[in-house]
C-alpha cells in the first residue's frame, strides 16, 4: 500500500496527525526532498528507507515503489503542502494502476492557507470577495488558454498564485491586463509557516521590485485582493443578533 501523505506548508507541526502515523508507521519514505521540511522526516522509523524524489524521476520513484509493495512493505510518498495542487500524483497514481498497487491519500495544509494564517487573514470577506482562485503562470508546465491569468484576474476576488515567484514583472503584467488595478494589495510570502519565511506587503504594481529588494524569488506563493488588507468589508450573517439560523433565534433590539 502506498499512502500519499500532505506535508504541509513547511512547519514541522502542520502535517496532519494522519500523516504523521502514517509517516511513522512507513517502512518506506520518498519524499520531494526539494521542497519537504526535512525536520519531518524525525517522525520516521529510524530503520526506514528513504528516498529523495528530487533525485528521481517518475520511472525511478514507480520502481521503488514496486518493490517495496513486493515485499509487503509500507510506503508513504511525502509531497509538499497538499498533494492534490501541483503535485503531480495523477502520473503516479496511474503507475500504480498499472502494477496492480494499491494507495490512498492523507490531505495536508496548502501554501495558501499557511501563509493566510501567518497574515490572520481571511480569503472571502463579505463585501470584499467570496471566491479564491488557486491558480500558476505558465512556465515549463502549460496553461490552458481559458485559464490564462488575464481571464482569471476579470474576476476581481482572491487569488493565491503559485509558482510564480520568478516571474512577478510577468504576473503584474498580466493582472493589470486583466483588469485589476496597480493599487491591489498583494502579500508575497516566501516559505510561508518555515522559520527563514519571509513576507512582502504591496501592490501589483510594486510587488516585483519589493519582492526583489527582500530576496524573493523562488518558493513564494502570491496572494493578490482587497481581502489581503482586510478593510471596508461587512459583518457576515452567521453572527448577526438579528439573523436566524437553526441553532439561535434571532435578537430583535
Amino acid at each position: 500500500m502506498v499512502h500519499f501523505v500532505g506535508a504541509g506548508p513547511g512547519a514541522v507541526d502542520l502535517i496532519t496527525v494522519r500523516g504523521q502515523k502514517l509517516l511513522s508507521e512507513a517502512d518506506v519514505v520518498i519524499y520531494a526532498g526539494s521542497l519537504v521540511n526535512p525536520e519531518l522526516l524525525t517522525y520516521c522509523k529510524p530503520d526506514a528507507q528513504l528516498h529523495n524524489s528530487a533525485e528521481m524521476d517518475l520511472p525511478e520513484i514507480l520502481d521503488v515503489m514496486k518493490q517495496a509493495a513486493g515485499e509487503g512493505k509500507s510506503i508513504v510518498r511525502l509531497h509538499t503542502g497538499e498533494p492534490s495542487l501541483y503535485g503531480a500524483v495523477r502520473e503516479q497514481m496511474d503507475g500504480l494502476d498499472r502494477l496492480g498497487i494499491s494507495y490512498d491519500s492523507c490531505p495536508g495544509v496548502t501554501a495558501a492557507f499557511g501563509a493566510a494564517a501567518q497574515l490572520n487573514m481571511e480569503f472571502t470577506l463579505p463585501g470584499v470577495s467570496q471566491s479564491l482562485i488557486l491558480t500558476r503562470l505558465e512556465g515549463r508546465t502549460s496553461v490552458p488558454a481559458y485559464e490564462s491569468m488575464e481571464s482569471l484576474a476579470a474576476h476581481q476576488c482572491s487569488m493565491a498564485i503559485y509558482l510564480s515567484a520568478g516571474m512577478l514583472p510577468e504576473l503584474a503584467r498580466k493582472l493589470i491586463i486583466g483588469g485589476r488595478s496597480g493599487d491591489t494589495p498583494v502579500a508575497v510570502i516566501y516559505k510561508a509557516t518555515w522559520p527563514d519565511e519571509k513576507r512582502v506587503h504591496t501592490t501589483i504594481s510594486r510587488m516585483a521590485e519589493e519582492a526583489a529588494k527582500a530576496g524573493i524569488d523562488r518558493t513564494a506563493v502570491v496572494l493578490v485582493g482587497d481581502a489581503v488588507i482586510g478593510s471596508r468589508y461587512e459583518n457576515s450573517k452567521l453572527y448577526d443578533p438579528s439573523f436566524e439560523t437553526g441553532y439561535r433565534k434571532a435578537r430583535i433590539e
